[in-house]
């Protein structure tokens, strides 16, 4: 309800794709206890994207007390790559880059952390938004591990010991398959059976 709440209410100026982006990282941020927490954004910063991005929403936005976020040293450094990475536009850096960062820290596929259809989305999103990072990428390494790889890179730590991927015991929990459900999709189908 929360997702086609806000897609009825897009901005015209906002593409249907990232409209579908920003509205799945809200729809599941908002199924957890804060949602400001849940996205990573405070109070005035998620009231403004909101106002941007979806003027006219019929969704009532649990804004709630006004939150200052606090971001762990992983979620700043990651924030940080995204933002330096962005080639779509300010609102990018502004708002997806933290919001990212904040759904990267759950323990799922980052796919599915932000409430996404399939990995194919993330990669779409990625290739549109931050194309420098989607492109060095090139062995379609899983997202998160990717980011995170990125900046253990770029700080000089070794993430991993073996001498290759193609050697490393562990190759497919950073290549392997993405399958799984939307996060979405399963809270939609709870519902349905819970509704009368």
């Amino acid at each position: 309800a929360c997702y086609d709440a806000l897609m009825s209410g897009r901005a015209a100026r906002l593409e249907e794709f990232d409209a579908h982006i920003l509205a799945c990282i809200i729809a599941i941020g908002a199924q957890e206890a804060s949602l400001h927490e849940a996205v990573g954004l405070n109070s005035d910063e998620l009231a403004t994207l909101l106002q941007w991005a979806f003027p006219q929403s019929l969704w009532e936005v649990p804004l709630g007390e006004v939150v200052q976020i606090i971001r762990s040293p992983d979620e700043e450094c990651l924030v940080d790559l995204l933002r330096q990475a962005v080639t779509s536009g300010a609102w990018a850096a502004t708002w997806l880059a933290p919001m990212i960062a904040r759904r990267a820290q759950r323990p799922d596929h980052l796919w599915q952390d932000l409430g996404l259809r399939a990995r194919t989305e993330l990669t779409a999103m990625m290739q549109r938004h931050f194309r420098i990072l989607a492109a060095r990428n090139n062995r379609d390494m899983k997202w998160k591990k990717y980011l995170y790889r990125v900046i253990c890179g770029e700080s000089g730590y070794a993430l991993c010991t073996a001498p290759s991927c193609a050697e490393c015991v562990d190759f497919d929990a950073c290549f392997g398959s993405e399958d799984g459900e939307s996060f979405l999709a399963r809270s939609r189908r709870t519902l349905d059976r819970t509704t009368p």
